[in-house]
């Protein structure tokens, strides 16, 4: 897995020109497995339709799947006898890997794939590769769950399409509709940094493209299809969706663990907005004032909770201590990921030990000022100690804010930007 280019490193997305000289500007990859009697009429139908109708420069790419009847044959017959076809032979099955392959050794710059059959309406091409042309959006997908997709199928693939969308939905925190229709499109750079990320070969390549995808902050664009089931598919349907739900529990697995290197993709291409400076404000203040004070709540309703539990039994230095660390952890633990918005494993134990260090600031505070109670009133009542350690709390609670930002979550992209201006300056003048 390469992770060694960061995504904010591109250029900007840019538009295509529709008379660009050299590599066809779509090149669509129909995969197919034994074939053979619909292969043609799906080819010839497809390049009619893009012949009348698509602008720009095109290609239809068969990928063949280690079909063992006579697909490779007319792949082959088709490519000699239409300029803009060409075919693509694998020895092993898998939609993922077909889609894997070709994608990665082709030169056009926009990427597609849609299913044989040729369910959906290809009045649907043109709008789903348009937004990826013009430099709008990263991927683009077809969607049967649209509120105005017009769809003809049973109501047994109608149910799991809708379950297992719901689970991606539940499980993932999927915010794309429908993540199976065999409809898509991707831009090339988006393609070959997304890849290598992707482990799936089979059913499931498509779901964990778009999982990533939208984790690491791409623009994805739906478009409503038309779309009509082939009642002659040969989808194993049962071992389909037993396949998909393996690789929802291991890519969200991975997305818990943070072993995905999702942190380095989360600006990637182009200007964004987010990462502009606005003079004397600080960047993403007000969000992390109430990311911050959300988890603080949190932690302090946590923290209270402990302390009552552990007041139980023992004294009240040793139960604010101890339901002080257990929240501290949780605390940094939460603001590292959902305020400051630090994702994967680098610098976790690093920043954990930081935040000890604050930790131990507030203990400082609170059993300061429970030493102080003891000594002023000699024997407190529970309420009493509550409202002290609240107000201590407080005043941490602030202290803690201003190190966390400054000191424990630094943003150092202000630093990159600088760098990056600083060397551009010099190399004009070098030059």
């Amino acid at each position: 897995m390469r992770t060694d280019t960061a995504w904010s490193t591109l250029p900007a997305r840019e538009h295509l020109l529709a008379a660009a000289v050299g590599a066809p500007v779509l090149d669509i990859v129909v995969p197919v497995y034994n074939e053979e009697k619909d292969l043609e009429t799906c080819v010839l139908r497809l390049h009619d339709h893009l012949a009348r109708t698509f602008p720009y420069a095109f290609r239809i790419t068969v990928a063949d799947n280690a079909s063992t009847d006579r697909t490779p044959q007319v792949a082959a017959q088709l490519a000699a006898l239409i300029p803009e076809v060409r075919s693509y032979r694998l020895e092993e099955k898998g939609r993922g890997r077909a889609l894997r392959t070709v994608w990665s050794h082709s030169d056009s710059p926009v990427l597609a794939y849609m299913d044989v059959d040729l369910s959906t309406d290809l009045n649907a091409l043109l709008p789903l590769v348009a937004p990826l042309i013009s430099g709008h959006s990263d991927l683009a997908i077809g969607s049967r769950l649209a509120r105005s997709s017009r769809v003809v199928r049973g109501s047994k693939r109608e149910f799991i399409s809708r379950a297992y969308n719901l689970i991606l939905r539940s499980s993932l925190a999927a915010g794309f509709s429908d993540a199976q229709c065999g409809f898509k499109a991707v831009r090339r750079e988006v393609a070959q940094r997304l890849l290598p990320m992707v482990e799936d070969t089979g059913w499931f390549f498509d779901t964990e493209m778009l999982v990533l995808a939208e984790r690491a902050g791409l623009r994805i664009h739906e478009v409503p299809v038309d779309w009509v089931d082939d009642p002659d598919s040969t989808v194993h349907i049962v071992r389909t969706a037993t396949d998909d739900l393996k690789g929802v529990w291991r890519v969200g697995r991975a997305l818990a663990t943070g072993a995905l290197p999702l942190d380095r993709l989360a600006r990637p291409f182009g200007d964004d907005p987010r990462d502009r400076v606005v003079p004397g404000v600080p960047r993403g203040l007000a969000r992390q004032l109430v990311g911050f004070c959300v988890v603080g709540a949190l932690s302090t309703l946590v923290y209270l909770a402990l302390y009552s539990l552990f007041r139980l039994g023992v004294g009240p230095q040793f139960a604010n201590a101890a339901a002080l660390l257990v929240s501290a952890v949780a605390n940094t633990a939460a603001n590292r990921r959902l305020t400051f918005g630090v994702r994967g494993r680098g610098g976790a134990v690093r920043h954990q030990a930081q935040g000890l260090v604050v930790f131990a600031i507030g203990l400082a505070l609170t059993s300061g000022s429970l030493a102080a109670l003891g000594t002023a009133s000699g024997s407190a009542s529970h309420g009493t100690e509550l409202a002290v350690l609240i107000a201590a709390n407080l005043a941490a609670t602030v202290l803690r804010f201003l190190l966390f930002r400054a000191w424990v979550f630094p943003d150092r992209r202000t630093d990159h930007q600088d760098a990056r201006k600083g060397a551009a300056h010099e190399l004009r003048n070098a030059r």
